[in-house]
């Protein structure tokens, strides 16, 4: 799995790191501009990230801003359904307000800081990017 994380704070993006790595190449970036960029350039590359955390609180770049541009730029290459990247939207406390905005902006998940292994684990496996234990099992009953 390729992965994006998008965040300004070192401690956050660390924590990430250190729980996703496990699951696939991760990339780190501090301000929304450059990931942006990025992720339009593994589109055009046919090298697509399957998920992107977002911070949602960013200096340089809203992370609303941010979506939505991604959102806009899978519509104009044609990326549609299932095969949209993942986008969790990582936020400091329960802003309700900019929680709605990024679900209508169609992020996937949302996970409130303090990260845990946990937290990340259940969001991964309820979008279907990595399977439980139990779901592994029951496949080969």
């Amino acid at each position: 799995m390729k992965i994006m994380i998008v965040d300004d704070e070192f401690t956050c993006k660390k924590v990430l790191k250190k729980v996703l790595s496990n699951y696939g190449e991760c990339d780190m970036f501090s301000d929304g501009i450059a990931a942006f960029e990025a992720y339009r350039t593994s589109i055009n590359e046919d090298k697509p990230y399957d998920l992107i955390c977002l911070d949602i609180m960013m200096l340089e770049k809203d992370a609303q801003e941010i979506l939505m541009e991604i959102r806009r730029f899978e519509d104009v290459v044609g990326i549609v359904g299932m095969d949209k990247v993942k986008i969790i939207m990582v936020t400091m406390n329960n802003d309700y307000e900019n929680i709605n905005t990024a679900f209508i902006e169609q992020c996937e998940a949302y996970i409130n800081k303090p990260i845990t292994k946990e937290k990340i684990i259940q969001i991964l496996t309820q979008l279907g990017l990595i399977y439980s234990l139990q779901d592994k099992e029951e496949a080969f009953v």
